[in-house]
């Protein structure tokens, strides 16, 4: 997702894989390209963080789901002024393998609690490597070396 990357979020579901993220009910396919075209464009930089992830098997193909994800966007209000929306939740999900692939096939998300907060950027520009949304991202790069 923070990669702005919609065709690698989308191989996390199945073709009829479905989304509820609260703002966007559909397939997951969709849910790609409607998130990563939309975060870009209010956000100058997002990260998720997904965690204490438990795991449910039901049978051997499927699994019920459920892991801690938060979400930190920095928005730009301009200015110089900046503001971070953190969002505490959970994925709600049913995992399903079929020919073999596990992958989505049902994801809710569940709001926990939220805050919005300005921001003071710690560091000077340029004293780090910055990521980029996209294969200008050095992680594109890095999985790209040794295979030219």
């Amino acid at each position: 997702m923070d990669r702005g990357d919609a065709g690698l979020v989308a191989s996390v579901y199945h073709a009829d894989g479905t989304d509820d993220h609260g703002s966007f009910k559909g397939l997951g396919s969709d849910f790609a390209v409607y998130a990563t075209s939309r975060l870009p464009a209010r956000y100058r930089a997002t990260q998720h963080t997904i965690a204490n992830t438990i795991i449910d098997f039901v049978d051997d193909d499927t699994a019920h789901v459920e892991s801690h994800v938060c979400a930190r966007h920095l928005r730009d209000d301009g200015d110089d002024v900046l503001a971070m929306e953190t969002f505490f939740g959970r994925y709600v999900d049913r995992f399903e393998r079929r020919e073999g692939v596990w992958k989505i096939a049902e994801r809710l998300v569940v709001h926990d609690w939220d805050l919005a907060e300005p921001v003071t950027l710690a560091f000077p520009p340029g004293r780090f490597t910055d990521g980029t949304r996209g294969p200008a991202d050095p992680s594109y790069q890095e999985a790209r070396r040794g295979q030219d």
